[in-house]
């Protein structure tokens, strides 16, 4: 018997029941798609973390691993993830472009973005924005909020991409005021196998067109898409920048490499690698 196929008498919250395993599988595993096994634990520190460590001895790609409850789920730059078990969706699947040049796989934590905002729009009833370079925002009592964030990790000869999503977490369990889930922002649907099934589906999809298109992220839409879901742009943010420098200016676009472009306040056009923030933050103090 594996975890999710423990007894209703162990659950701790009815309202948040295990994975199907086989069910999941059935859904997602199929010849000649990119998902090629799915595993899920009951707890781990962190997925991405795990799927790094199988990767370091070979891991086919495709692998995706979920957890029920993470303990130490990481952000950028070393920041936790933590939520209760099973009230969001918590995995990282592990990817391999291959000859498509190295300097492309940058724009892999922005293609996670836009598939997740689609695959949830679509099964969760929830409009998503992206906050560049990394998170999902929803909207709750007019205020946008933070229900999620990607990590993505270079591992073995391939790349380790994690997700976090809140999903049923009630308004008392937030880690933070500025925090969300796809329940308070009133989705139609917090069945997280649904919403794992749409993210995943999604994600294959625009993997594909972004290989088939050598990595080139405006000859695939890419661009054009994150571009479209970003509520970064247009918006004036000060970026703090290692060493304590800091640069304000107005949003003005995604370029091509997936860096935001600041417009500053002496009329130049600065660009900002995803690499280079330490935090990103609307002018007034927002979330962008």
């Amino acid at each position: 018997m594996t975890p999710s196929d423990t007894p209703q008498s162990r659950w701790s919250d009815l309202d948040r029941p295990p994975l199907n395993v086989p069910a999941l599988r059935r859904g997602l595993l199929r010849p000649g798609g990119l998902w090629t096994s799915l595993d899920v634990v009951e707890t781990t520190g962190s997925t991405n973390s795990d799927l790094a460590r199988r990767a370091a001895t070979g891991l086919d790609e495709g692998a995706v691993l979920i957890a029920e409850e993470q303990t130490a789920g990481r952000g950028r730059l070393d920041r936790t993830w933590t939520a209760p078990a099973r009230s969001g969706l918590f995995f990282s699947v592990y990817l391999k472009p291959g000859v498509i040049p190295a300097e492309r796989w940058g724009w892999l934590p922005l293609l996670t973005g836009v598939a997740a905002a689609t695959g949830l729009a679509r099964s969760a009833g929830v409009d998503t924005a992206l906050k560049w370079p990394n998170d999902l925002l929803v909207t709750v009592e007019g205020a946008e909020r933070k229900a999620g964030g990607i990590l993505a990790e270079r591992a073995g000869d391939g790349v380790v991409v994690g997700m976090g999503v809140n999903v049923s977490l009630r308004a008392d369990e937030l880690p933070a005021p500025t925090a969300a889930s796809l329940a308070l922002a009133g989705a139609v649907s917090t069945d997280r196998e649904t919403l794992l099934r749409g993210v995943l589906r999604s994600l294959e999809h625009w993997y594909g067109q972004w290989r088939a298109a050598d990595g080139d992220a405006a000859a695939s839409g890419l661009q054009e898409a994150y571009a479209a879901g970003c509520a970064t742009l247009g918006r004036t943010v000060r970026a703090q920048l290692p060493g304590d420098r800091t640069l304000t200016g107005e949003a003005v676009a995604i370029d091509g490499d997936g860096r935001l472009v600041l417009s500053t306040g002496n009329g130049l056009q600065e660009p900002v690698s995803a690499g280079d923030i330490v935090h990103l933050r609307g002018a007034g103090g927002g979330l962008v």
